[in-house]
């Protein structure tokens, strides 16, 4: 630790439904791990208390955590992967995983690895984001119950009424994914920067308004202060490299340390995209014939959407698959 933080207060917090168990360390001293109620009242007495902090993304469990936090004068706040906690406790030699635990790791992380300042989203962004993911998961829902009803229905020793029933929830869970949709984009409508990169990505093939809303939800929460290869390390479609001395390397696979919802939203637009854009399409190609296999030609394809929707949505402008694979122009105008 650097002199200039040697009388800092570094604070690890793992975050549960009900509790926040707290590990501070200042001038060199670890103190006992303390509990606080997962509450506004628990946040307010937690402010008074902490200086700077390392807490995980665990969802919405702390997110208001988060807000009541960097609302607060004089507090440092980094939220970070749950990946790279587990992979830094590992590096510590931490095996058992309890909140204790986890707290103590996360103030160490706070005191040794560089602090990124956390900023929150705008409140339209959370909303969308909030609503987008219920539809997801109300999506994934109705695919078990379409299986369950295909399974019913080819049987011959299940009474009717249970095919029957799994058919009246079907349609109960299309109906809700309807409502959230209509709310997620009205939502958008009522925000001129959201309505305004909604438009901008529905210009991409392969994204129409579902995968807009689903993709939209994820990336307008981000910091503006990211870079392309930011959202691509975000969503983790970095590539992971191996290699060791001269006779060990294995091919590289996709790190996926980042944010899963992302990728399943860039699956289908990618899919779709590498059929119908002549641009991708030979991008794609091209890959296949320099032997990746289909499915790594894919997530470059996926990288390379993440890719032109930074610099639409940066610079205003509308998909051109022209200017994102140039050397695969040259050939389609050829």
């Amino acid at each position: 630790m650097h002199n200039s933080n040697s009388g800092a207060i570094f604070v690890g917090i793992d975050v549960s439904a009900r509790d926040l168990a707290v590990a501070l360390q200042a001038s060199d001293q670890l103190e006992p791990v303390r509990a606080f109620a997962n509450t506004a009242a628990g946040h307010q007495e937690l402010r008074r208390y902490i200086v700077r902090v390392c807490v995980e993304a665990s969802g919405n469990y702390s997110l208001d955590l988060c807000l009541a936090l960097h609302a607060a004068n004089g507090i440092e706040l980094s939220v970070i992967n749950p990946r790279l906690a587990r992979r830094f406790a590992e590096s510590l030699g931490t095996r058992s995983k309890t909140d204790q635990v986890d707290a103590r790791v996360l103030c160490l992380y706070a005191q040794r690895m560089p602090p990124v300042p956390w900023q929150p989203p705008s409140r339209a962004s959370l909303h969308l984001r909030s609503v987008t993911r219920a539809v997801e998961a109300l999506t994934c829902m109705l695919v078990q119950e379409k299986a369950c009803h295909h399974a019913a229905e080819a049987s011959t020793a299940l009474p009717r009424v249970v095919a029957n029933e799994l058919k009246r929830h079907q349609r109960y869970l299309e109906q809700r994914i309807q409502r959230l949709r209509r709310e997620a984009v009205r939502i958008i409508s009522s925000d001129a920067d959201l309505a305004r990169r909604f438009r901008l990505l529905q210009t991409t093939p392969g994204v129409a308004e579902t995968s807009a809303l689903q993709l939209l939800g994820e990336l307008a929460v981000l910091p503006s202060t990211l870079d392309a290869r930011q959202w691509v390390a975000h969503s983790g479609l970095d590539p992971r490299h191996h290699r060791s001395g001269t006779n060990v390397e294995w091919t590289p696979r996709l790190s996926k340390v980042g944010n899963r919802r992302l990728r399943r939203a860039l699956y289908m637009p990618a899919l779709v995209a590498v059929r119908h854009d002549p641009h991708l399409r030979g991008f794609y190609q091209r890959l296949c014939a320099n032997g990746k296999a289909p499915l790594q030609a894919l997530a470059a394809v996926m990288r390379k959407l993440l890719h032109a929707f930074h610099a639409m949505l940066r610079l205003d402008q509308p998909y051109d698959g022209a200017r994102l694979c140039p050397d695969v122009a040259l050939r389609v105008h050829q």
